[in-house]
């Protein structure tokens, strides 16, 4: 038990580490701008090319079983020093937008050899209490992805943000080097041996699965997009009022990393309810705040409104680890990595859609009602993941 929790530890830390290359370039979108002569709807473009890379690569991860296969530290040490090298990219003094999409698709790429990975290493090693040990994962994913938005609200005008890209990169090679030095193959671990071109059609033909991973998908519909578009939530309240302006980093931080909490709570709380049930209560309470924003807007006290933010961006992910769990819980251990794999790829993919379908509609619709639509995801997740209630 002490050997599990020094790894989990190390996998928590690690995690952490490595994921601060997601956002990396959302933190530092008007140097970008600046430095590039880029358009607004930059953000979109980068923000869906890191989606987009991460897709492909746990596409592929998962049509050839990679993380089931192969040792999964040595997966996630060579995915993070690949996905470091590519974030670096982006402070290349000749660079322009598509350059800086590739560089932001590639680092999206080697992240499917680091987020689902952590996660298989942390299925090897938990059978029991796996849902509180993912909400640990989950949670250091929430604070790698908020990560650079505080360095940004803390050194911004006095740390260069080519600086802090070479921060964020520094970071991934050291949370990989950890795996790779101080973490083995966990004892839970069954290798999958040989190439399984069927087994996504098998893992579907579950029924257990299939609720878990379609409500899975309603979640992610919410999620990224949320997230993306945190400093747009935070913009539009502050232009609709008078006097009232915000440390828009600092915030997006808050908002956002707030989430790691929610994530151990609902770990814990899983131990003791179901995890099916916890997380439908926090997909519930993130559909309702979908359906209330535009009453958020329209709140007059700043602290508020900080509070209804705060609250959608702890109950947007706390059921994030719980899917997981779900999935780990309803196939075999040798399908773990792969299973994982393939709902992250689909979930991913899903963002996409959100992200711009929510850029696109900023630009024509009022701003105050447009993050309703989030709500479409959580409502048709609900239904799936409670249409036959099989408890775990």
């Amino acid at each position: 038990m002490k050997q599990s929790s020094k790894v989990l530890a190390l996998i928590v830390f690690s995690q952490f580490c490595c994921t601060s290359l997601w956002f990396a370039s959302n933190a530092v979108l008007e140097d970008l701008i600046q430095s590039f002569q880029l358009d607004f709807s930059a953000l979109g473009h980068l923000t869906s090319a890191v989606q987009l890379g991460f897709i492909f690569g746990t596409l592929l991860f998962a049509l050839f079983t990679v993380t089931d296969r192969f040792s999964p530290s040595k997966v996630f040490f060579f995915s993070a020093l690949l996905g470091a090298f590519f974030n670096l990219g982006m402070i290349l003094e000749d660079q322009n937008l598509f350059g800086l999409i590739l560089c932001r698709f590639l680092t999206g790429f080697f992240l499917a050899g680091i987020y689902p990975v952590g996660m298989k290493i942390a299925s090897d090693y938990y059978q029991e209490g796996l849902g509180s040990a993912l909400g640990f994962l989950v949670g250091a994913l929430v604070l790698g992805t908020a990560f650079p938005h505080i360095i940004k609200g803390s050194f911004s005008g006095v740390v260069p943000w080519r600086v802090m890209m070479v921060i964020t990169s520094s970071m991934a090679v050291l949370g990989g080097f950890l795996i790779f030095a101080l973490v083995d193959d966990g004892p839970f671990r069954k290798p999958l041996k040989g190439f399984d071109a069927g087994l996504w059609l098998r893992l579907f033909k579950n029924s257990k699965f299939r609720s878990v991973a379609f409500g899975y998908f309603g979640h992610m519909w919410e999620l990224y997009a949320f997230w993306a578009f945190t400093p747009v939530l935070l913009e539009t309240y502050a232009s609709n009022k008078m006097d009232v302006s915000f440390n828009v980093p600092f915030w997006s931080f808050v908002i956002i990393g707030v989430g790691s909490l929610a994530c151990l709570l609902s770990g814990k709380l899983s131990i003791k309810f179901s995890a099916r049930r916890v997380a439908g209560v926090s997909l519930f309470l993130s559909c309702l705040c979908c359906l209330l924003s535009p009453v958020f807007f329209e709140i007059q006290s700043k602290s508020m409104f900080l509070m209804c933010i705060v609250f959608w961006g702890m109950v947007v992910i706390a059921d994030s680890p719980l899917f997981s769990t779900l999935v780990a819980q309803n196939i075999s251990q040798s399908k773990t990595g792969t299973a994982l794999t393939i709902v992250n790829c689909t979930g991913f993919a899903i963002t996409i859609i959100s992200i711009q379908i929510i850029s696109y509609l900023l630009n024509i619709v009022d701003n105050k009602n447009v993050f309703m639509v989030l709500a479409i995801g959580p409502i048709l997740g609900l239904i799936a993941l409670f249409k036959k209630r099989n408890e775990v």
